[in-house]
């Protein structure tokens, strides 16, 4: 997503932000409308599932997609980048929180239907030591999130690998899909004890999560249900899973002959083999 709105809003000025009602998961920034409208995007970033878009106003816009929320771009954007946006601005739908209009002409459109996203607004200099922000561990591509480091945390853990992993406290970012698509590459079971886990399995688990993550990022992430790249094409990502959703179906694992097995670990799915996975 990150991706998908750089060429449209960093180096651009905002001519024009509207927010469509006053909150979403949280009440949203105070004018935050106002304190958009006429600030240039200097950069654009991500810190774990949050986009950061820093204003030279000396303020940062933080978003959250939540579970179903979407940023779409329209309009032409006037200038050369990948996948030229052509599209006319369609009038605002019931779901289009936040409406953002860039000086080139190109629309950023934040919509959300069941409005577990999020949007915040905080000085540039202390985003790091926002509440959002503040607790959660190294980025997976990172050179901070590494065999020793991944090790150190998880040791003494008594719960599964499944659960630890996706607490951003330990690595920001990872989500049920991706975790459930590495844990199967590394031969890990969802099941097993974070603690209980070998520096040498831990060693090759490391490289394991930074190629699913890439090569996820590469096509564009994973359509299921809600989610819609910047442009509003779907992800590819989907097509190359092994395990997850594909309960009851072969291990694509060369020789092995187990079936992939669905269980809710904290009130999310796993999917997993049991065949090859310990």
């Amino acid at each position: 997503m990150r991706r998908g709105l750089a060429p449209v809003m960093e180096g651009v000025r905002i001519a024009k932000a509207e927010a469509r009602r006053p909150d979403l998961r949280w009440p949203l920034p105070e004018n935050m409308g106002a304190r958009l409208t006429g600030g240039t995007v200097t950069a654009l970033r991500r810190r774990s599932k949050y986009i950061l878009a820093d204003l030279d106003t000396a303020e940062t816009l933080i978003i959250h997609l939540g579970m179903s929320g979407r940023m779409l771009i329209s309009g032409v954007a006037g200038r050369d980048m990948p996948g030229q946006f052509h599209h006319a601005h369609p009038a605002p739908e019931k779901h289009d929180h936040v409406v953002i209009d860039m000086e080139t002409g190109a629309r950023v459109t934040f919509n959300d239907a069941r409005r577990f996203g999020a949007m915040d607004l905080t000085p540039t200099a202390h985003v790091d030591d926002h509440w959002l922000i503040a607790n959660l561990g190294p980025e997976p591509l990172s050179n901070t999130f590494n065999e020793s480091y991944l090790t150190d945390r998880l040791a003494g853990r008594r719960t599964p690998m499944k659960t630890a992993l996706l607490d951003q406290r330990i690595i920001a970012g990872l989500g049920n899909i991706y975790v459930c698509e590495a844990l199967h590459r590394a031969g890990i079971s969802p099941k097993r004890l974070a603690g209980n886990l070998s520096r040498h399995r831990i060693a090759k688990l490391v490289p394991v999560i930074r190629d699913v993550i890439a090569e996820a990022i590469e096509a564009g992430g994973s359509s299921l249900r809600d989610y819609r790249q910047a442009d509003g094409e779907l992800g590819y990502f989907q097509h190359s899973f092994r395990v997850y959703d594909r309960e009851d179906a072969p291990c694509p694992t060369p020789g092995c002959q187990g079936e992939i097995r669905r269980i809710v670990q904290s009130g999310r799915s796993s999917f997993y083999c049991a065949s090859c996975q310990r």
